[in-house]
Formats: structure tokens, sequence, C-alpha cells
């Protein structure tokens, strides 16, 4: 439970620093024989870092209540 606990603590935080990615794909756009025209398009992923201080608390509780079953 302890090391859940971390690991959603370390997610919440990274996920609070950094909000969103972007990747890159690659599409074909035109292909006239040996002439051959690609687009690259951009897709960024984004979430709120509401997200991460909920998995961020989450990962608090479960390290409390861990420590108190132990007791």
């Amino acid at each position: 439970m302890k090391n859940a606990g971390i690991i959603l603590i370390v997610m919440g935080v990274i996920m609070m620093v950094y909000t969103g990615f972007n990747y890159v794909t690659t599409e074909k756009v035109v292909d006239l024989g040996p002439i051959q025209i690609n687009q690259e398009k951009n897709h960024p992923v984004q979430w709120s870092p509401i997200i991460g201080g909920v998995l961020l608390l989450g990962g608090i509780i479960l390290i409390i209540s861990d420590k108190k079953s132990d007791s």
C-alpha cells in the first residue's frame, strides 16, 4: 500500500508540473510517383493540474492510512 501511495505522489507532482505534452505524426498528403509531400501534424495531449492534485492527495492518504494500520 505504501508503494502505491509513493507512486501516486510522484505521478501527481509530475502531472501538476507538466500539464501536457505534444506528439507529432507525419501524414502523406500527395504521392505522385517520385514526388511525395508529407505534412507533420501536432497532436497536443493536455490535462488539468487538478488531476495531479487529486493523485497527490490520494497518495498521501494511502501512506497515512498504511501507517495507521501498522500501529
